[in-house]
């Protein structure tokens, strides 16, 4: 019997809760096909569902890992493509595709919507089982580790500078944590959409990277006088949009910074889940306060087409081989990461 190594949590703890299994590979059923996992990628849902996150039930055990890039080598019955051999990206939102909100469009809104590594088994594996409807082709201009890096973060970024932040040309946009994945996909995705940016980060060479990704000007949000500084790039009107995953550290002072109409768009609470505001300032200038989870399929699809162009490029911090997914979560963990850590499931030669 072919077996697959997988990484699976029984139980929550720290980096020693990763246990390496075999476990026999899983033969597709309809419309679904099997995935050999080359490269994938680490989010912070993964450090969550090997965690724990008080108040929220995982379904244990579970392989966690929403991102990932391999080969299609198997189909299973009524599926026609991709083909097998083709090299694919996963997507990591999962749907029923049969609901008024999915036929719409608005797959991430669908009663059912699950993340891949939440919800069912993920990319933490040799071999993973998908949908059929979520693999694409990978773009051949991104290597495995990049087409890797690509998903969950700029669907995630797209969705909340896109279709939430309504950004559009000469938009004043603040990207807080610009070097992590999700910040330096929003950086990029308000540039291609004529936005100005600024960022936030807390480290020079974290800094010099939102700078290279195009941020007119970036903040170190450990100095006391990060806010005036931004105040003064936005100049007297405010910020338009502001794109937020570290939650409880930045949520107030990005309230204070917004303009009139503006948005504050979040996606995570790395610093904590505990928001406090003074609503006055929310209604009396017609401000909007958006969560934002994952996006629309579609909007990845073009998002990929985009980095089939070369317009959007994952960043990557650095590439852990699948024996050390532990050290490769650790460093996740730490926040010194400049953008993805990525974990190579298969050896290279």
């Amino acid at each position: 019997m072919e077996t697959s190594r997988v990484v699976r949590v029984r139980r929550h703890g720290g980096p020693e809760a990763l246990l390496f299994e075999d476990r026999p590979v899983p033969e597709p059923g309809p419309g679904e096909v099997l995935v050999r996992v080359e490269t994938m990628a680490l989010n912070h849902l993964d450090l969550w569902v090997r965690g724990g996150i008080p108040g929220v039930r995982f379904p244990l055990p579970l392989v966690p890992g929403s991102d990932g890039c391999g080969t299609i080598e198997r189909l299973g019955p009524g599926v026609l493509e991709p083909a097998e051999g083709t090299r694919v990206v996963v997507l990591p939102g999962l749907s029923c595709g049969r609901c008024r909100r999915c036929l719409a469009g608005d797959d991430n809104l669908c009663a059912s919507y699950a993340i891949l590594g939440e919800a069912r088994d993920g990319t933490s594996a040799e071999h993973v089982l998908l949908p059929a409807a979520n693999v694409a082709p990978a773009p051949p201009r991104l290597d495995d580790d990049a087409a890797a890096a690509f998903p969950l973060t700029f669907l995630t970024a797209w969705n909340m500078v896109v279709r939430k932040g309504r950004a559009a040309p000469g938009t004043r946009l603040l990207v807080h944590a610009a070097a992590s994945g999700v910040g330096s996909a929003a950086i990029q995705i308000a540039r291609l959409v004529g936005a100005r940016v600024a960022a936030t980060a807390g480290a020079p060479a974290k800094l010099d990277l939102a700078r290279r990704l195009g941020a007119d000007d970036a903040f170190d949000y450990g100095d006391p006088d990060w806010t005036a500084k931004a105040r003064a790039w936005a100049g007297s009107e405010g910020i338009d949009v502001v794109v937020d995953s570290v939650g409880a550290a930045t949520f107030a002072p990005s309230l204070r910074l917004l303009a009139r109409g503006g948005r504050y768009v979040f996606c995570g609470a790395t610093s904590g889940f505990e928001l406090q505001a003074d609503f006055r300032p929310i209604f009396f200038k017609n401000q909007e306060i958006l969560g934002s989870t994952m996006g629309r399929r579609a909007d990845l699809l073009r998002a990929l087409e985009l980095a089939a162009d070369g317009k959007l490029v994952p960043v990557i911090d650095g590439v852990f081989p699948f024996a050390r997914i532990g050290e490769a979560h650790e460093r996740l963990a730490s926040r010194r990461n400049v953008g993805k850590v990525v974990v190579r499931i298969a050896p290279r030669d």
